[in-house]
């Protein structure tokens, strides 16, 4: 599992949790590295903005006091959501060659199952179609599986569904989150 030392914040809950006795605030937000779900406790006048990229690693921390801990994917407010899913669709973007090396690189996990057949919408047929394009050379771009491998759903919006979907519910084998 990959050590957080960066994490977008997804919710600011100034007086905490609505339905809890402890009144401290608290912040939901996911790491950078590995996709974790935190709940970070601020310093005492540090005023968090949803979207904004703080510093919890080793070492001074500027606005963070400690990481109260795992964030409960049941504890996520409409507002985590939200930019969740916003944050998942702007790391695709910026990361497209590791997704792309995914597509390169995805392995079969059984005699019966394929990494590949774990995004949604993709099945055995699309998983042989991409093995197959993929053995003339490798992917450079998810505009290049769209041209190379006919009929398949969009590879970009496939990788951000999985993410989204181990996030927010439990699944069986986690491709990109610990």
């Amino acid at each position: 599992m990959a050590k957080e030392d960066n994490a977008i914040v997804l919710d600011f809950l100034a007086y905490g949790y609505p339905l809890e006795k402890k009144r401290m605030p608290i912040a939901q937000a996911v790491g950078t590295a590995g996709f974790t779900l935190l709940e970070l406790a601020p310093r005492r006048d540090a005023k968090l903005e949803v979207g904004e990229k703080v510093y919890i690693g080793d070492g001074s921390r500027e606005k963070i006091q400690f990481i109260a801990g795992r964030l409960h994917r049941e504890k996520l407010t409409e507002t985590a959501k939200a930019q969740l899913e916003e944050f998942i669709v702007e790391f695709v973007k910026e990361n497209e060659k590791k997704f792309v090396d995914f597509y390169n690189n995805a392995q079969a996990m059984n005699t019966r199952l394929h990494q590949l057949e774990l995004l949604p919408g993709f099945g055995k047929k699309h998983a042989h179609a991409i093995l197959e394009a993929r053995k003339d050379k490798p992917f450079e771009s998810f505009e290049d599986i769209r041209e190379r491998v006919h009929n398949l759903p969009d590879p970009e919006r496939a990788i951000e569904k999985r993410i989204i979907e181990e996030l927010s519910e439990m699944q069986r084998h986690n491709l990109f989150t610990a």
